[in-house]
């Protein structure tokens, strides 16, 4: 089941109000209990622990930053107001 344009706004919202701040509260925790790596495998761990949450989540991000496609009223052939 695909979601709508607008579901998909208020769970990325969520996602980023809420969700991420805890899956860095959890990374940060899981790399406390693994002690001190060298800084580059922290790092390296990090950047892929940083790109991971992306990947499940892209379908409700896509699109997000456009006007809604479902909505009849929005005029999207209007001029450009800086021209």
């Amino acid at each position: 089941m695909a979601l709508s344009y607008k579901a998909r706004r208020r769970w990325s919202l969520i996602i980023l109000v809420i969700g991420l701040p805890l899956y860095i509260v959890a990374c940060v925790t899981v790399m406390n209990w693994l002690g001190r790596p060298p800084i580059l495998v922290e790092l390296l761990v990090y950047v892929g622990l940083g790109v991971l949450w992306a990947f499940p989540l892209k379908m409700v991000f896509m699109g997000i930053g456009q006007a809604d496609p479902d909505d009849p009223a929005e005029d999207t052939t209007r001029d450009d107001p800086r021209s």
